[in-house]
Parts: C-alpha cells; structure tokens; sequence
C-alpha cells in the first residue's frame, strides 16, 4: 500500500496565517507544512484539503484515480473546492465498513471527540490506521501491549480464529503532538508494536518545528515526514532507537520535570515514583503535588517511596522518577550527613555506599526509566557546612546516574539540550 501525505500540518496549518509565535516565524521552506490529507494507493484520499490536486501533482500523482474522499473532522473556515471528477467528501458513520472497487478496505473508527479514525486494508493485506486532529480511539480494549488485543487481522494461538489477538497496525498516521495518550492507548491494546512505523501528522505550532519537533516525537517512537512524502505501507523502516534509561536535570523551574513527563506520555501504564512525600501541613508543597498530578496521564499510577532500588530490580512498565535530589536529601536524613560529627563518624562512606547502590541498580535495571534530579552546583554557594555538603554530594550522585544513562538532557529556559544520546 503506497501512501503520500499531501500535508502534514495542523488545520490552520504551519505556519498559521497572522501568527507571531517563535515556531510559526520559523516554519518557512521545507518546514512549512499544508493541512493534513493523505492519498491512498491514488484511490482513497482522507481528508480533502485546499490545494489537493496541486499538492498530489508535485508529489509526482494525480487524484483522477480517487474512487472515494473520506473527511475525519468538521473543516472549519472557508469552503474546501471539490476538484473536478472527486467523488462527494463526507464523514462515514463509526463502525462502518467501505469495500471499495479497488479491493481496499475502510473501516470508521469511533473517536473520543468529535472526529472519525479510518482504519485502511490494502488488498494484500497491509493496514494503515489514521486519526483526526485532537482524536483517540474510543472503547479500546486493554491488553498487554503486545499485540494481545485490539486492531484488525488476528492471529490464533491457541484460541479459535475469532478470538484470536489482532496484529499490530503497520502504519499510524495520528497527532502524536497533540494526543500522546493516543499512542499509549494504542500501545496498551496491542494496535501499535515494535513495528509500527509511527507518522505524526496534524502538525502546529505547539512545538518549535526541525530538530526540537523530531526530538520529541522520536522519544515517543515516532516521526514526521515533510509534505509530499510517499510512504509504503508494511515497508521496514528503522523506528526510532528509544533509550531506556534517560537522566533529565535542570535548575529550578526550568521544565525539566515536564520534559520528563513528556518523554512517557505516549506510553501505557507508566509509575510515577514521587521521593517528596506528602508534606502534611504544607500548601506551598501540596499545591506543587497537586500541579504535577493535574498534567499526568490519568492511565499511570503513582507510588511515593524513597525505596528505588527494588523498583529497579523488578520489571514492570516504565518508571518515572522525580527526583533523586529528594532521594538523597533523605538518604542524608537516614544517615545522619546532615551533623560534622556524624558524617566524619561514618555517615559519609554510609552515604557513598548508598548512592552507590542507586547506581548499580541503574545499571542493571531492564526496566525503562527516566530520572529527574536537579543541578545544584552552578548558582550561589551555600553559606552552611551542611549546605555545601548536600551539593556536592548531589553532584556526585547526578554523575555516577549519569554515567550508566543512555540519554542524559540538560534543560535550560525550558529548553531541552542533549548532552548524551
């Protein structure tokens, strides 16, 4: 099945049209990008877009062939012209099958906002699955993310025919940008792979476009395509390389803990391992659970423990960890480093011989895992013994940590700069 994506872009487009923002200025040349539609096998067009026949005839295609246009969302704003000989456009209502003269397959998929997915069969067998802007599958089932549930085409092992789990989708055309949750429902129900070659479409100006925008969508294990490209559907392609263990540090506010958050968004069943603790008798500090809480998927559990290294040690879904600068603050408390007389005492080889346990079981863990600390050592210098005790030891941890990551990011101003991986 060849698939060329006319556009790529948001509905408005990129850039918008009388936007000043940073990533609409920037969006110029090959990182411009038209509404999203897609052209199936010169016979399905998905999305009818102003200025499809001139998009389809710089791709190198023509939309003559079309034998059906399928719209996923209500397109606002001016009329859309039908080019000559197009079929009508219009919206197929959830659960409907389309067998199409050319053998293709089309099935309306039920979003959980106002939209249609179309799951796509070629006639050899290859399925394609596209979403709307802002949409995600309604109703999926929860598997084990293996490909035991959910999708099209099953396969029988040791069940009978109907019950069989379904095979992963070859391709997803989705808006990995706007809903990463999507992709973990997906995920979570077995409809996306190792495999899947994952396209981010219905591309705005929520993320700067170029090197930021493909390095966020390839922590997701996806990635985006300039307008025009012509894909093969069930082709190998190389996914993404997504590192299991990645190491996120900053200064204070400076979103290192959301780009942590957004490094798992698009992935099931994630534990967030909170080492604050509740605080009882602090607003400031519960008005700061509550604001990590409130941005989270609703899908991922949430533990509060200071115990990582079992975490590490078992397996399980990701692990989100914020923060190791709380970890070792009560890793100090346990061992008494706080006190000169303690620490001289043997607080200070019970403190290495802790960090060095955290370390190791880093190294060892087969579990995905990102971990937030923070970077204490480039501001004032602490005017107590203790103080400048805690920052050098911070330090200390953030290297050994760092040292057995794979991916280690620095974010500064909320931006996030790779200083491995």
């Amino acid at each position: 099945m060849e698939l060329t994506l006319l556009g790529t872009g948001a509905p408005e487009g990129l850039p918008r049209p009388h936007c000043p923002c940073a990533a609409c200025a920037t969006a110029r040349g090959a990182l411009a990008r038209a509404a999203t539609a897609l052209l199936v096998d010169g016979a399905v067009l998905l999305d009818l877009t102003p200025g499809a026949a001139l998009a389809a005839a710089r791709a190198g295609h023509s939309l003559t062939g079309v034998r059906q246009v399928l719209l996923t969302h209500p397109h606002d704003g001016p009329p859309v012209e039908l080019p000559a000989g197009l079929p009508t456009a219009g919206r197929v209502a959830d659960g409907r099958v389309l067998t199409l003269i050319s053998g293709h397959r089309v099935r309306a998929v039920p979003m959980d906002s106002p939209g249609t997915g179309y799951e796509v069969t070629a006639p050899g067998g290859e399925r394609l699955l596209y979403l709307p802007p802002g949409g995600a599958p309604a109703g999926l089932p929860t598997g084990n993310g293996n490909g035991d549930s959910a999708g099209g085409t099953g396969r029988a092992g040791g069940r009978s025919a109907r019950d069989a789990a379904p095979a992963p989708y070859d391709m997803l055309v989705a808006d990995v940008v706007g809903r990463p949750d999507a992709l973990a429902r997906l995920r979570a129900a077995g409809s996306v792979g190792p495999t899947t070659d994952v396209i981010a479409v219905h591309i705005g100006h929520d993320v700067p476009p170029g090197e930021e925008l493909d390095r966020r969508l390839a922590a997701a294990g996806a990635r985006a395509v300039p307008d025009g490209t012509t894909l093969t559907v069930g082709e190998y392609h190389a996914v993404p390389d997504l590192p299991r263990r990645t190491l996120v540090t900053g200064g204070a506010r400076s979103g290192k803990s959301l780009e942590a958050e957004r490094r798992l968004a698009a992935f099931p069943g994630v534990l967030y391992v909170a080492t604050g603790g509740a605080r009882d008798g602090d607003p400031e500090w519960r008005a700061r659970i509550s604001t990590h809480r409130d941005r989270r998927p609703g899908s991922w559990r949430t533990a509060e423990t200071c115990d990582l290294v079992p975490l590490l040690d078992g397996g399980g879904p990701p692990l989100l960890i914020d923060c190791l600068s709380l970890w070792l603050t009560d890793a100090m408390d346990r061992v008494g480093a706080w006190d000169d007389e303690t620490w001289a005492a043997g607080g200070e080889e019970a403190l290495r011989e802790r960090t060095a346990r955290l370390a190791g079981a880093v190294r060892a863990t087969r579990r995905t895992v990102v971990l937030v600390t923070n970077e204490a050592g480039s501001g004032v210098v602490p005017a107590t013994a203790s103080g400048r005790r805690f920052r050098d030891e911070l330090g200390r941890l953030n290297a050994a940590v760092a040292a057995e990551c794979e991916h280690v990011l620095l974010v500064v101003a909320g931006q996030a700069l790779t200083l491995r991986g």
